[in-house]
């Protein structure tokens, strides 16, 4: 096989010296050109039926006492039509895609767990120590189910995930950082062979990895997945990079990613939460999971319930929002529309252009985010922003200021930082631009 790949390279060598077009690319596109929209979505029966199996142990299996209760809560909670938390739906992302026959590994730093101990997809009997993974018992499931914890060893952690997904392109495989800066000492790894692996390699790999970010005061290691590094490296349609704020939207994007192994493999990388992992405002209902499909952009349903009194469009990615939504000048209805952007890329442009030419009374739009201005997403969307924005529209950044650090050593400070942000970002709201005969004067 090595010997084949080589001889192949050497032919295209000898093409290009002797000035005449390779015979074939030099990049072997694995795309289908028809429209990347694919069915995600999961009737609530078998949605049903996959909670059913994956939580249910056999009756001799002694499981954790502080376990039993969550467990229970889970088992129920779909046919009951009860809120899913985010590890609950990934766990139905996990046993509907392997329903579907496609094989799934998941490895990274305490995952079997989980790090915020959200997971469970491991139980150990507490007087036999038996090991027990559910989605390995599955009646229904058509493929493998492997999930390991790995060492605080990342770049070669990572170097052997991104290469068990080439040899096996046909599972879903996922590597997971116990916290998203630790993705810091793989960085080899990410720049050299996963955001250059078609251009540089001609390889197709499809890795995804899950980078745990949002600003709660733990520090700086603790912060930042480091969203901006990706983002610089996205070009030429080479990753997909999404920051989910709901279940239902991880859930969608997990089976997306799973469908499109074979028309359309690409490296996803999302930013997940750590403080929105049980957080009521980022659960979703069964009945998100079983209809629908992942959203790039999300619209605010509140505000587009009275689109002409909203003066000010606020843009945001990740936990920001649920900072937002939480303020008291959201509360007081102020006019103001929060907008969430659900994938950085590839740029979600007319997704976005629809939303914003929706809020036609709309002065300005705001870019608020919890990373300091060099970091984060601002600089990669402001001039894609700017490309979109019509002539009425001003476009400003509210976060914090340019720093050396990802966030504050102490969690006081982080407090007052993100108080500030979320203050600003409803301050000085000026009033919608009246229209009149379609003619928009100054209100």
């Amino acid at each position: 096989m090595l010997q084949a790949a080589l001889d192949h390279l050497q032919s295209i060598r000898r093409s290009l010296a002797d000035g005449q077009e390779p015979r074939e690319p030099l990049v072997q596109e694995s795309v289908d050109p028809r429209p990347r929209t694919v069915e995600t979505a999961v009737p609530l029966e078998v949605l049903t039926q996959l909670n059913a199996e994956i939580h249910t142990l056999p009756p001799e299996f002694h499981l954790n006492p502080k376990l039993r209760r969550q467990m229970q809560r889970r088992a129920s909670a779909v046919a009951g039509g009860a809120p899913l938390d985010w590890a609950h739906a990934e766990a139905l992302a996990f046993a509907s895609i392997l329903r579907d026959g496609t094989p799934i590994r998941l490895a990274g730093q305490d995952t079997e767990r989980g790090t915020f101990s959200q997971r469970h997809l491991v139980f150990h009997d507490i007087e036999t120590g038996e090991r027990l993974v559910p989605l390995q018992r599955m009646p229904s499931a058509r493929a493998a189910f492997a999930v390991y914890n790995s060492p605080l060893s990342e770049a070669s952690a990572l170097g052997f995930e991104y290469g068990y997904g080439l040899g096996a392109p046909e599972a879903l495989v996922l590597w997971e950082a116990q916290f998203g800066d630790f993705a810091n000492v793989a960085q080899v790894i990410i720049d050299q062979f996963i955001a250059a692996a078609r251009s540089k390699w001609q390889e197709s790999p499809a890795l995804t990895l899950l980078l745990p970010h949002g600003y709660e005061g733990q520090g700086p290691e603790h912060s930042s997945g480091r969203l901006e590094r990706f983002l610089q490296l996205a070009a030429d349609d080479n990753l997909r990079i999404a920051n989910c704020t709901t279940a239902a939207q991880y859930f969608h994007l997990l089976r997306k990613q799973a469908a499109l192994l074979a028309v359309a493999p690409r490296p996803l990388v999302i930013m997940t939460p750590k403080s929105l992992l049980r957080h009521p405002a980022a659960a979703s209902l069964p009945a998100e999971l079983a209809e629908g499909r992942f959203q790039p952009v999300l619209d605010d349903a509140e505000a587009a319930a009275r689109r002409d009194e909203i003066a000010r469009v606020i843009l945001c990615t990740g936990k920001v929002y649920v900072d937002l939504i939480a303020s008291e000048a959201r509360k007081a209805g102020a006019p103001v529309a929060i907008v969430r952007v659900e994938q950085l890329y590839p740029f979600p442009e007319e997704e976005l252009r629809r939303v914003l030419e929706s809020y036609s009374a709309a002065r300005e739009v705001v870019w608020v985010q919890e990373e300091p201005a060099n970091m984060g997403a601002w600089t990669f969307m402001e001039p894609r922003l700017r490309r979109i924005l019509g002539p009425d529209l001003d476009l400003r950044y509210i976060g914090r200021p340019e720093r050396a650090s990802p966030a504050e050593g102490f969690h006081e400070v982080h407090v007052i930082e993100q108080g500030r942000i979320v203050a600003e970002a409803f301050a000085e709201v000026l009033a919608p631009r009246v229209k009149t005969y379609g003619v928009q004067h100054g209100g």
